[in-house]
């Protein structure tokens, strides 16, 4: 069989420790990165990079560093990301630069370094690791919705490009995983707030409401590491993966009804905000 490479982004938890081990059982070549190496897992035909998305030498250095051990570049994973929850008047524009740069900048740039070399081999896939927060949204999570909206059309725009040169770009959108991405997003929430701020309770309430339900899903990070796979090894990929029938309801529904979506999203925050008064 020959040797496929994949470069999988955020590999040192969660999805993308997942994806690294998944992917590497099936005798891929997988060059993964992260911030921090050390947690990045072991083992055979697994490379462990240093790698920070938001930074263009360390992007360069990565791809460099896959090609020169390989020579070639079969599929790269934008998976790194984070959520920069906070209410919108408090969220400072430093950490929406971050965000944006996370989410969305670092996969767009790290993507244009692997492009030269997937046309040259006329084939190639961009999986991008997106969420049902990118047709879906909810109070306080403003900066992480846009950049995972905008993540879902920069690769569909992709798509349409790329195609010509017998590439594909294609997003997943998981869910509710078990991870600690929603303890992660809320202590951003909490530490986004300004003293005496007017959203204390919206955040607070928030937090207590979502304590369970983000983390409380069958689906846990080695269940979406086999969607990459199939994303990457599906003879027909499809523009997009879902772990589950609901999450694929939830985002249609958003889509499709935008107005009542919203009436539900406003009827939550009145809740949450007058509860317990």
């Amino acid at each position: 069989m020959t040797e496929r490479v994949i470069l999988i982004t955020g590999a040192s938890s969660g999805m993308g420790y997942a994806a690294t081990k998944l992917f590497a059982q099936h005798g891929w070549v997988v060059y993964a990165g992260a911030r921090r190496v050390e947690k990045i897992p072991t083992g055979r035909d697994i490379h462990p990079l240093k790698l920070d998305v938001t930074d263009a030498d360390s992007r360069q250095a990565y791809v460099e560093a896959a090609l020169a051990g390989s020579h070639q570049i079969d599929v790269l994973l934008n998976n790194a990301g984070y959520g920069e929850f906070g209410p919108l008047e408090e969220v400072p524009l430093e950490k929406v630069e971050k965000q944006l740069n996370t989410n969305l900048v670092g996969a767009s740039e790290l993507t244009k370094l692997v492009l030269p070399t997937m046309r040259q081999q006329q084939s190639g896939r961009i999986i991008n690791n997106s969420s049902i927060g990118g047709d879906i949204y909810s109070p306080l999570g403003s900066w992480y919705y846009v950049t995972k909206h905008s993540l879902n059309v920069w690769s569909d725009v992709l798509d349409t490009e790329i195609r010509q040169f017998g590439l594909r770009s294609l997003v997943i959108e998981p869910g509710g995983t078990e991870s600690s991405w929603a303890d992660i997003a809320m202590k951003n929430a909490l530490n986004n707030l300004q003293p005496g701020s007017p959203y204390t309770k919206l955040v607070k309430e928030t937090e207590q409401a979502l304590s369970g339900f983000l983390n409380a899903s069958s689906a846990t990070s080695d269940d979406l590491a086999k969607v990459f796979y199939r994303a990457a090894t599906d003879r027909h990929p499809k523009r997009r993966y879902f772990y589950a029938i609901s999450d694929q309801l939830i985002s249609g529904v958003a889509r499709t009804f935008p107005g009542a979506y919203h009436k539900v999203m406003t009827v939550l925050t009145d809740h949450l905000t007058k509860s317990r008064d």
